[in-house]
């Protein structure tokens, strides 16, 4: 039977770090972290998501800015929004919420992020050092960063491990295969073209799913006592619940903590530190502010 890995209980932890970190800030220079979100439209999920972020930031003495525009905003005055909020002090790190209206190019939404306030990590000069030994990102992603704090955290050694992450994101699945390598584990990244697929999984001492595709990863694809981390989010029917559905991974969880070593829930284990790590890249931004 696999060790539960606790999402909730980490980031409760590090939310509790961010929390007297930036008392100790306010306290030392005047400085109280701020993030400023921006939501374009009125996608429900979105929604959810900056209002979730924004309730967190308010519970850790992170001051929050939120912007929301009409699904009919032009892309220059995103750009104009996203200028201003770069020059203003009081602001430490800057979120814009994705997907974005067809009419605005993300790339170029998120590019125009200032690099010292891209505290989601989606700038590719960000991206582009994550592999690198012995460089670092000004902030990594937050879902990978999350990932491989859970580990961290769990006393669960890398270097040295055969890494396998099923997903090529440039959201989770590209960062977090970059970050395990460079901490030294070697890494196979797979994706829907991939030929034999579980003749690789089974050889991962860690295995990272984060493909999107509801309990993909089933119990004959495990290397036993391998350690599972399970971005996957998937809705699916359960007339048993009241709203009629319930959340699963990317992994057959029930079969798969069998085999497994230690092992993501979800609901409950990767989501709850990618908020997490967001409130401690914007506490890092109000840091090297205040230390300049």
């Amino acid at each position: 039977m696999a060790t539960l890995i606790d999402g909730t209980a980490i980031a409760a932890a590090i939310r509790d770090e961010v929390r007297a970190e930036a008392a100790q800030l306010k306290s030392r220079y005047g400085i109280v972290p701020g993030l400023a979100t921006i939501l374009v439209g009125d996608d429900p999920a979105s929604a959810t998501y900056v209002r979730n972020k924004r309730k967190a930031c308010a519970e850790v003495g992170i001051q929050s800015f939120g912007y929301e525009l009409p699904a009919t905003t032009a892309q220059g005055e995103l750009l104009n929004l996203i200028g201003e909020l770069g020059q203003r002090a009081d602001v430490h790190g800057i979120l814009v919420q994705v997907p974005l209206p067809d009419q605005i190019d993300e790339k170029t939404a998120l590019d125009a992020v200032p690099l010292s306030k891209d505290v989601d990590g989606f700038n590719p000069a960000n991206l582009g050092v994550l592999g690198v030994k012995g460089q670092r990102p000004m902030f990594a992603p937050c879902t990978p960063q999350g990932c491989i704090e859970l580990l961290d955290r769990s006393a669960i050694q890398i270097a040295s491990k055969r890494a396998v992450v099923l997903g090529r994101s440039t959201i989770v699945g590209l960062p977090v295969a970059l970050m395990l390598l460079s901490r030294d584990a070697t890494v196979t990244l797979c994706h829907s073209k991939t030929v034999d697929l579980p003749s690789i999984t089974r050889q991962a001492d860690i295995l990272v799913a984060a493909i999107g595709k509801a309990r993909m990863v089933t119990a004959d694809m495990v290397k036993p006592g391998a350690v599972i981390i399970d971005v996957g989010t998937n809705r699916i029917a359960d007339p048993t619940r009241k709203s009629g559905s319930r959340l699963v991974g990317d992994v057959d969880f029930e079969a798969v903590k069998e085999i497994a070593g230690a092992i993501t829930p979800v609901p409950g284990g990767v989501g709850p530190m990618t908020i997490a790590m967001l409130l401690r890249n914007t506490l890092l931004a109000a840091r090297r502010q205040a230390e300049k």
